[in-house]
């Protein structure tokens, strides 16, 4: 099965909430430090400022705050903690791009801070960039062993990126302060099952039953992990039991989809997509799927529309831009496919499709040697993965909006 269903947005807010701005005073210590005198009245004015954006933070004020903290970096323009406090404004803001360059800068500035690597890693996870969010989040490990915020979002991380074993491994240590949760009994249920480890599997699974409610929310977890086994009857019926309570239920009609599409109903799955976007226009997954369905109706008129809808809402989303290039590529339109397709390869360099796909174009276009260039790309990369069934361009990595924060 080649989609990952994990948990909702809630336990993300929790990191942001848990690690999301400094303490004030420690913040002092590392970025006042003055032996001048004749600084003493500026570093005061600053502190003060900071002050002020802390207590705006902390009020929900983000523009009070950031106008704040922008007057920090008029008098001090190495504050760590000015631009770290700045990220989180960002990240609140959903501004992820923005986020990451002003947590970076804090970083390079005070690279012990862990509470920056941690949302660092946080950012890297929001814009489905699992791989680069590995490393911050390891190196928290590293300095805090016991951060379960850390580990958790780790975990999450390493089962997009199919580390399933690594996943096993960095989520299995939370089973004693987590084995009443059920979205982490779900994930470490995800990891377990695709890493072959049967016991823990089955753990968490019937972990999940007994700790589980009757709410439709329960359902939805319940279904999904149905669906992950590939016990597709039941997680229908799970996914039923969500549609009777709670009809209009954000991502109900994404899963049931998603479950349509495996059992190979696409009219049913586009159906459900096309709910799911009269619940949520914004959705960038929705449209996707829809694209991908329509490229397979060779309806692909609608397919060109669902993936530049993806585009509006995620411009750097590898496999919107690849379909785009298998549309352009049938409809003989080789210098906008190649176009397409390295729009394509600037995110996911390591695509032997897109490869390919570039190899050909640039073959109909007469480049032939950059196309025998391209061609032994595309080989090496397919020789270096027959082994395993699935699509290096990102495909698996995005099949679960809840977990992404498109919302």
């Amino acid at each position: 099965m080649k989609r990952f269903f994990t948990e909702n947005l809630a336990v993300l807010l929790l990191f942001v909430a848990s690690s999301g701005c400094f303490c004030a005073t420690s913040a002092a210590k590392e970025i006042w430090p003055r032996s001048e005198q004749a600084a003493a009245a500026q570093a005061s004015s600053a502190k003060a400022r900071f002050e002020q954006g802390q207590a705006a933070l902390q009020a929900g004020d983000l523009d009070a705050a950031e106008k704040a903290f922008r007057g920090v970096l008029e008098n001090e323009p190495n504050s760590a903690a000015a631009y770290a406090n700045l990220g989180v404004i960002a990240m609140r803001r959903k501004s992820w791009d923005a986020a990451l360059g002003d947590l970076r800068k804090a970083e390079k500035l005070a690279p012990r801070l862990t509470g920056v690597r941690l949302n660092i890693g946080l950012v890297e996870f929001h814009r489905g960039r699992y791989a680069e969010a590995i490393a911050p989040l390891e190196s928290v490990l590293r300095d805090q062993p016991g951060s379960g915020q850390a580990r958790y979002l780790l975990g999450m991380c390493q089962v997009f990126t199919d580390h399933f074993a690594e996943a096993t491994e960095t989520l299995e240590p939370l089973w004693k302060e987590r084995q009443g949760d059920v979205m982490y009994l779900y994930v470490l249920g995800i990891a377990a099952n695709k890493a072959g480890k049967k016991e823990i599997d089955e753990r968490a699974m019937k972990q999940l039953l007994e700790v589980g409610g009757d709410t439709p929310e329960f359902h939805l977890i319940l279904g999904k992990a149905y669906l992950q086994h590939q016990e597709y009857d039941t997680a229908f019926a799970e996914f039923q039991k969500v549609a009777a309570a709670s009809p209009d239920m954000p991502f109900l009609h994404f899963n049931l989809g998603i479950a349509y599409e495996e059992t190979g109903k696409n009219e049913l799955a586009a159906e459900e997509f096309l709910k799911d976007i009269r619940i949520d226009p914004d959705l960038a997954d929705n449209y996707y799927q829809l694209g991908k369905i329509y490229a397979q109706q060779q309806k692909e008129a609608e397919a060109e529309q669902a993936y530049r809808e993806v585009l509006k809402r995620d411009p750097q989303r590898p496999g919107a831009w690849f379909g785009l290039a298998k549309i352009y590529q049938g409809q003989g339109k080789y210098e906008e496919g190649l176009k397409a397709v390295e729009e394509t390869l600037k995110t996911a360099p390591g695509s032997d499709k897109a490869h390919y796909l570039r190899a050909q174009l640039l073959q109909k276009l007469g480049r032939k040697e950059e196309a025998k260039t391209e061609f032994a790309t595309a080989k090496k990369l397919m020789d270096a993965d027959l082994d395993k069934d699935r699509e290096r361009w990102g495909e698996k990595q995005v099949a679960s909006p809840e977990v992404t924060g498109q919302e």
